[in-house]
C-alpha cells in the first residue's frame, strides 16, 4: 500500500532523448517553513510558488487545526492568517502529518513552548521513524512526549506552560532538529541557542530573520552557532517560493544518463546548504551548467541546464558534504551506476532512518538491475557499469519512499530492460507533477 491509497506499479522504458524546460514544482523545505513561520506572524503572510503536494498539504492541515486560517487562491498562490508566537490554539482532532518527517518535527518544535496538547501521527513510513531526536531536546523547554515504544508516533506532546531557554549542540547534522529547536525556542522567554558541528540547511535562520526574528550566526571552534531572542513579534512576508532543489535532481540526472539529452531545468535554489548534488555531478564530470545566476529574496538562483554526459566517472564524496545532499543520495547512485568506477558516499549514515533506510533500498534495488554495491552502516559504494551498460530489468521496491520511487524510474530511462517500481504512489508527496513532467521531456512509463 502506498501512503494515501493501493499500490500502484509503474514501470520505466528506455527512453529516446529528454528535451525541453523542466519546471520543477517549489521547494518543499521553504514551502513547509513559510506555512509554519506565516501561521505565527501576525497579519497575513502571502506565498506564491508553494509546493502543493501531499508533505505540505499536510502542514497547511496542521495549521488550520492550531488555529491559523490558510487559504488556497489558485495554483501555488496561498495565504496564512498567523496566531502570533504563542497563540497557536489546542487542535480539536489529531494532526496527521502523513509522509512528512519535516513536517511532523518542525510543527512538534513550533507547539511545544505553548501550553497545549496535541497528537501526532502518519503514515506506515512514519509511525517507524525516530522522533527522540525532536523530543530529547523539546523536553529542556519543559515540554513532555508520550508516544509508543521507541518515540515513534502516534505520539502526544504536551506544551510547556512555563517553557524556559536551551542551549542545545546538535548530535548529528540534522536541519530538521535544529529547525524544531529554533521554533521551539520562539516562544521561550531569552535566548535559545543551537550548536551544530557541521553546517545543515540554513531555510529556517534566513526565513527567521525576514520574518524580524533576532537570530544571529557565528562560526565558533564549537561550530555553527545560532542564537535567537524568544518572544520576538514576527512581522507577515510575501515569499516567492523558489524551485526546489531536491526535484530538480530527478530530471537533471536523468539526462545526464539518457543518450541525446538536453534539459533546462529554471529557477533552482542554489542555497550553498543544499547544492552538494550538483556539486559532486561536475565532480564527476557531468556536463551541468548555471545559467542566468541571480538572487531572488536573499537566496541564491540559477537556470540548470544538463546533458548527456557518457563520460563520467566514480568519485569518492566526503562526510561534510551529507547535509547538503542528503536528500539527493538516492539519485546519485542512479547515476553512479551508469558512471565509470566506484563512487564511494562517506558519512551517510543518516540515509538510515529517512522515509525509509534508502542505503539498503537502493543497494537491493540497484543489484537487482545488475549493478554491484556494497555498504557499511555509514557507507555505500556504488560500483558503476559505465554509460549505457546497466541491465535493468528488475522489479524494485519503493518501500512508501517518493525518492526511491523516482530514482529507480530514473533508472529505467538508461537501462537495457525496464526497471518497474512496485509503488509510484507516494511520488505525490513531494513531487506530484513528476510523471507528467517526465513524459513532457520525452520520458516512457507505463502502468503495471
Amino acid at each position: 500500500m502506498s501512503a494515501h491509497g493501493p499500490a500502484r506499479p509503474l514501470s520505466a522504458h528506455a527512453a529516446g532523448p529528454l528535451t525541453g524546460q523542466a519546471d520543477v514544482p517549489g521547494d518543499k523545505s521553504i514551502s513547509h517553513r513559510s506555512l509554519i513561520l506565516g501561521a505565527l506572524a501576525v497579519g497575513e503572510t502571502r506565498v506564491t510558488g508553494l509546493l502543493e503536494g501531499q508533505d505540505v498539504l499536510d502542514t497547511a492541515a496542521a495549521m488550520r487545526a492550531f488555529g491559523a486560517e490558510v487559504t488556497r487562491h489558485g495554483p501555488g498562490a496561498w495565504s496564512v492568517h498567523g496566531v502570533g508566537v504563542g497563540g497557536f490554539a489546542e487542535p480539536d482532532q489529531v494532526i496527521d502529518c502523513g509522509n512528512s518527517g519535516t513536517g511532523v518535527r518542525l510543527v512538534m518544535g513550533a507547539m511545544a513552548t505553548t501550553p497545549i496538547t496535541a497528537t501526532f501521527t502518519g503514515d506506515a513510513s512514519l509511525r517507524g521513524r525516530p522522533m527522540g531526536r525532536i523530543t530529547d531536546p523539546i523536553a529542556q523547554f519543559g515540554a513532555a512526549a508520550h508516544g509508543r515504544k521507541g518515540g515513534r508516533l502516534p505520539m502526544t506532546i504536551v506544551g510547556a506552560a512555563q517553557p524556559v531557554p536551551v542551549r542545545y549542540v546538535t548530535p548529528m547534522p540534522s536541519a530538521q532538529v535544529k529547525s524544531a529547536v529554533l521554533l521551539a525556542g520562539l516562544n521561550a522567554p531569552g535566548q535559545t541557542t543551537v550548536i551544530e558541528a557541521e553546517a545543515t540547511r540554513d531555510h529556517s535562520e534566513r526565513m527567521l530573520a525576514g520574518f524580524g526574528a533576532e537570530i544571529v550566526t557565528e562560526t565558533t571552534t564549537e561550530g555553527r552557532v545560532i542564537t535567537l531572542t524568544g518572544r520576538p513579534e514576527l512581522r507577515p512576508q510575501t515569499i516567492a517560493v523558489p524551485r526546489d532543489p531536491s526535484s530538480a535532481a530527478f530530471p537533471v540526472c536523468a539526462a545526464l544518463i539518457v543518450p541525446g539529452s538536453d534539459v533546462l531545468v529554471p529557477n533552482i535554489g542554489l542555497n550553498p546548504t543544499r547544492a552538494g548534488l550538483f556539486e559532486t555531478l561536475r565532480e564527476m564530470g557531468a556536463d551541468l551548467t548555471y545559467e542566468n545566476e541571480r538572487l531572488e529574496g536573499g537566496e541564491p538562483v540559477a537556470d540548470l541546464r544538463a546533458r548527456f554526459s557518457p563520460d563520467m566517472a566514480g568519485v569518492e564524496v566526503p562526510p561534510d558534504r551529507a547535509p547538503s545532499m542528503i536528500d539527493e543520495y538516492p539519485i546519485l547512485s542512479v547515476v553512479a551506476a551508469n558512471a565509470s568506477g566506484a563512487t564511494r558516499m562517506l558519512g551517510v549514515k543518516e540515509l538510515r532512518v529517512k522515509e525509509s533506510d534508502r542505503i539498503d533500498a537502493m543497494a537491493r534495488g540497484l543489484e537487482a538491475c545488475g549493478v554491484r554495491v556494497e555498504e557499511t552502516e555509514d557507507t555505500m559504494t556504488v560500483h558503476g557499469l559505465g554509460a549505457g551498460q546497466v541491465p535493468g530489468g528488475a522489479t524494485c521496491a519503493a518501500r512508501l519512499d517518493h525518492r526511491i520511487a523516482m530514482s529507480f524510474l530514473c533508472l529505467g530511462m538508461a537501462t537495457r530492460k525496464p526497471v518497474t517500481v512496485d509503488d509510484a504512489g507516494p511520488i505525490a508527496t513531494s513531487f506530484p507533477i513528476f510523471e507528467t513532467l517526465m513524459c513532457g521531456l520525452g520520458a516512457r512509463f507505463a502502468e503495471g
